[in-house]
């Protein structure tokens, strides 16, 4: 049973990971692939959750067994590997953070009509504000567990008004008429690739949560984590598949946003702008929070400092955003890069699971190190592949 004291941080944190995977990308992946692959999407879906499960939990119990942070765990294992994921996650971070800021200037502009300029500057104004708090990670903590929750309950009513066929769903689900793997991986990376996979781990290390004595409060909030990105996933993918199975085209311009105009009229796309701002709003948290935990332990600076450094992240990524637009160059190579992050930064937490210096006298379960090694592979190649991003750029 986990500690009632605790269990608000372990939701929180669950949240913060959860959210931090939902941001306008994840809303235009899951309407882009459903309008794609149908009912089949339901096994991407499925087979995605499963890897993501895996990486995430071998990350977030090797995180809190050790008590230490992701790139301290990396330069344990090989000296200056952690410096090397440490800059991968921070440009990671950065770059997706101005498409964040992008995201929730455009759920502002649905909802309430305003200029995205103007949009962007008050996004980041409500991230920031979160930072100016002496509770900082409390405020976090709520702040992402009701936007969380309200995303939840717009995308359901949406996915009930669109009445998707649920039983050929189900049916596709565990026998698809087809195996995409880019979109499996897509949305690996996506659910836990670059700085999400330790957003949460992370979280509870600042709220002292670790060692031994916690670990089934830290496993059972890192399921937490990936159920509630497991319930958006499915909920989006029932609410666009309800209106594509009606042969309606969606809006390549923007999918998500046609899907629920389609699916319930003005107040469905009313509904896009309030999901896709609150996906964006915690994303950006999310991201800038992470991102600046990988730099604290380089810099005594930045540690004593951290909120101040998260700001100054999120007003950056908010600059560029407002003076140049999201720069199509930063955004594919950060991109590209991200497919490798994950086999990296897992790989380094699956030799450092056997390593007495990082986790002591601990024994990391045979089958998850195993299934981890798997996953590593798997990510591997695939983000190989999309390192052909960086190179269609310089031809």
């Amino acid at each position: 049973m986990m500690k009632n004291k605790n269990f608000s941080v372990l939701l929180g944190a669950a949240f913060l990971m959860a959210t931090s995977a939902i941001g306008p990308g994840f809303l235009t992946q899951t309407a882009v692939f459903t309008e794609q692959l149908r009912a089949d999407f339901g096994f991407v879906v499925l087979t995605s959750i499963i890897l993501s499960f895996i990486a995430q939990i071998n990350v977030w119990r090797v995180i809190g067994i050790s008590g230490m942070r992701g790139q301290d765990i990396a330069n344990t294992v090989l000296p200056g590997l952690g410096y090397f994921i440490a800059f991968l996650v921070a440009l990671g971070g950065l770059a997706f953070n101005i498409g964040n800021v992008g995201g929730a200037a455009m759920g502002l502009e649905v909802v309430l009509g305003l200029d995205l300029k103007i949009g962007a500057a008050i996004s980041a104004a409500i991230a920031i504000t979160i930072f100016l708090s002496k509770e900082a990670g409390k405020a976090m903590d709520l702040f992402t567990k009701v936007l969380g929750a309200l995303m939840i309950l717009l995308v359901g009513y949406v996915a009930l008004t669109t009445q998707p066929p649920v039983g050929e769903a189900i049916a596709r689900t565990f026998v698809p008429t087809q195996m995409p793997m880019l979109a499996i991986i897509t949305l690996v990376g996506g659910t836990v690739g670059g700085y999400i996979t330790f957003s949460g781990g992370h979280r509870l290390l600042d709220a002292g949560i670790s060692g031994k004595e916690n670990l089934d409060e830290i496993t059972n909030s890192s399921i937490m984590g990936i159920s509630i990105a497991l319930i958006m996933r499915v909920l989006l993918f029932l609410a666009v598949l309800g209106v594509v199975s009606k042969g309606i085209q969606l809006d390549p311009a923007n999918p998500p946003a046609s899907a629920f105009k389609l699916a319930a009229g003005v107040i469905g796309y009313k509904f896009f702008g309030l999901v896709i701002c609150a996906a964006a709003l915690t994303s950006i948290v999310g991201a800038a929070y992470t991102s600046v935990s990988f730099l604290k332990s380089f810099s005594k600076a930045i540690d004593d400092h951290e909120n101040k450094w998260i700001i100054a992240f999120i007003a950056v990524s908010t600059l560029i955003f407002i003076t140049i637009g999201r720069p199509v160059t930063l955004l594919v190579i950060a991109g590209s890069l991200n497919g490798l992050i994950l086999p990296i930064t897992l790989g380094t937490i699956l030799v450092a699971s056997v390593n007495k210096k990082v986790v002591g006298e601990y024994k990391h379960p045979k089958w998850m190190l195993i299934l981890g090694i798997l996953v590593v592979l798997i990510t591997l190649y695939l983000g190989l592949q999309s390192l052909t991003g960086i190179k269609a750029l310089f031809k």
